[in-house]
């Protein structure tokens, strides 16, 4: 079993309150991401699990049992951080082993649980190499491997592939998630990227300030951010924020304003917004060339040419000079300086309220946007 829960958790460094009372549910075999800018307290919360850091107040438990008092070994977790942490005079086999012989396990079930775990993650030929020899993605497959041994309750990994490039970290994703599939095991991973974040969680935590911004699974945040906040950190490019102003409520939903063109968005009602400034959300991806609900002209100062897509970058008066992005089709002929109209479907925007709180957006998402949000609802 690996359960965990978090009974809201605080940690102060003097004064300064740093995670303002956490409350989450981790269930076995789960893998939880937890993300958000630096400084959010997303190690802080991490380390605190795993017995690093004091809990200043309230209750960590693991499968039923309060651990605040237990050093980290007696937890029933394995911590996998950023920095391999490995001997550099000790083989990849007796790297791996150091904890099981450090708990005098007997040899002939050491050296099982040492090879069992090489296959898992393709060391089985280098179990008599050094680190020195060793690739930065076979290093952390080491480290991995070493927390694998001692099969704990938890997982907790601490930005692990930090170290790795581009290319590799994109490849070490996919043997994580191949790990977690393999071992079924409960994972708790925090990194600052939330590309790692959507490709691997089955439930991101999103962290802002010490405090649970929101909690869903990948999509479920993508197309229902609960404020401002989420809705600009996930998403790659970042969401687009245009201020506007409330005309109306209706039944059927909002009617902004937007530099004279108005638009009924298909959102919740509330009362006490009209004439109110509000802020529209709009996803670069859902930018489009010509006209729409809404429309923009932009002149992009930057261009990204990624080959299927093409990134268009520029900076709108009414946006306080922050940047406006489009991602558009990769062979689309545009140049910078060059005026670009370009229009946004009602349907696709998102409505934030002054305090960045979402509307609750009434959108008809397709059979497959269903499926994915809600995998275990009847056909």
């Amino acid at each position: 079993m690996g359960q965990l829960h978090l009974n809201q958790v605080k940690k102060f460094y003097g004064h300064f309150e740093v995670i303002k009372g956490v409350e989450l549910d981790v269930t076995d075999g789960e893998f939880v991401v937890f993300v958000g800018p630096s400084g959010c307290g997303k190690s802080t919360l991490l380390r605190m699990i795993a017995g690093l850091d004091d809990v200043t107040s309230g209750d960590i438990i693991i499968d039923g049992a309060r651990v605040n008092d237990l050093p980290p070994v007696k937890r029933g977790i394995a911590m996998v951080f950023q920095s391999y942490a490995l001997y550099p005079h000790m083989t990849v086999f007796e790297n791996i082993a150091f904890p099981l012989r450090v708990e005098k396990m007997a040899e002939d079930k050491l050296k099982a649980r040492v090879e069992h775990a090489a296959r898992i993650l393709h060391l089985d030929q280098r179990l008599q190499q050094k680190p020195g020899m060793l690739s930065g993605g076979q290093r952390q497959r080491v480290a991995i491997g070493r927390a694998i041994v001692r099969e704990p309750k938890i997982f907790l990994f601490d930005e692990p592939l930090s170290n790795l490039d581009a290319a590799l970290r994109a490849d070490m994703r996919i043997e994580l998630a191949k790990l977690h599939h393999q071992l079924q095991a409960t994972m708790i991973y925090v990194t600052h990227d939330q590309i790692e974040a959507m490709t691997m969680a089955d439930r991101i935590v999103v962290l802002n300030a010490g405090e649970i911004a929101q909690i869903g699974e990948p999509l479920e945040l993508y197309h229902k951010p609960a404020n401002k906040f989420v809705a600009g950190f996930i998403g790659n490019p970042k969401m687009n924020f245009l201020p506007v102003t409330c005309k109306s409520v209706t039944e059927a939903g909002v009617e902004v304003d937007y530099k004279g063109q108005t638009a009924l968005l298909p959102v919740t009602p509330r009362d006490g917004v009209v004439g109110r400034e509000l802020t529209l959300g709009i996803r670069p991806e859902h930018v489009q060339l010509g006209g729409g609900d809404i429309s923009l002209t932009i002149v992009p100062s930057v261009i990204e040419r990624l080959g299927a897509q093409t990134v268009a970058y520029a900076a709108l008066e009414s946006n306080a000079g922050e940047n406006f992005c489009a991602t558009l089709p990769g062979s689309v002929a545009i140049r910078t300086e060059m005026p670009l109209v370009t229009g946004i479907r009602i349907a696709d925007c998102h409505l934030f309220d002054e305090e960045g709180l979402a509307f609750e957006r009434r959108v008809e998402l397709t059979d497959i946007d269903m499926e994915l949000l809600n995998p275990t609802a009847p056909a």
